[in-house]
């Protein structure tokens, strides 16, 4: 048991170190597009060799626990936690390169990047740094602000598709820069996902409850079914 506990806390650092490092290069990626800033974006790119390094480290680190023994559930499902939540942060992580090498494409950003993209991007950051913060100390309550503010970001999205659309109806947005913020806009939402995919697993390891999303949005933890 003491073994094993050491293993898992181990492990549980290691998630933690790979949740900020995915985070750092998914706050430069963003950056990087908003100031057309090549040389981060390449940044980014290189950045991500270390991301899949840890992905597959954790991963084979995980799979030892899995097999030790351990009858408990809260035990169990620490250990699977964090298999996923790796996943969803590797994940992550390519959003953020698709972002980079959006930004090394050869399309001319236009003199001015819509203020709703800034927005959703900035609150997109801020969802995944709580993410990592709400993984790090167990944090129920704050997985759940995470989780209804993903509704906001697709609401955030809508808005973004009818500036764009109009604004290269009226001339004032290149049609090829429009697909490539399309393609970045698309980039941000995922991550958004991956981020609620990572409180429903800090709020399932630590009240053991089930979270449902239904169409008319977020609904609060249900007890597993009988």
């Amino acid at each position: 048991m003491q073994h094993f506990n050491e293993r898992l806390a181990n492990l549980r650092n290691d998630i933690v170190a790979q949740g900020d490092r995915v985070l750092d290069i998914t706050l430069k990626a963003v950056e990087s597009y908003f100031d057309g800033d090549c040389a981060k974006a390449r940044a980014v790119v290189a950045a991500d060799e270390a991301v899949d390094h840890a992905d597959v480290d954790i991963e084979r680190a995980s799979i030892p626990l899995l097999g030790m023994g351990m009858t408990d559930e809260k035990s169990i499902r620490s250990v699977l936690t964090i298999v996923k939540v790796n996943n969803e942060l590797e994940r992550v992580a390519d959003c953020a390169v698709d972002i980079a090498e959006a930004v090394l494409s050869d399309v001319a950003l236009p003199a001015r990047i819509p203020d709703v993209f800034r927005v959703m991007a900035n609150s997109v950051i801020g969802m995944l740094r709580d993410s990592n913060r709400a993984l790090a100390a167990g944090n129920v309550n704050l997985a759940q602000q995470v989780l209804l503010f993903d509704d906001t970001v697709a609401k955030f999205k809508q808005e973004l598709m009818r500036t764009a659309q109009e604004q290269v109806a009226a001339g004032a947005l290149p049609v090829d820069y429009a697909f490539r913020l399309l393609t970045i806009t698309k980039s941000i939402e995922r991550i958004a996902d991956h981020c609620t995919n990572i409180c429903e697993q800090v709020i399932y390891l630590h009240s053991g409850l089930i979270v449902r999303h239904r169409p008319e949005g977020w609904s609060k933890p249900l007890p597993p079914a009988p």
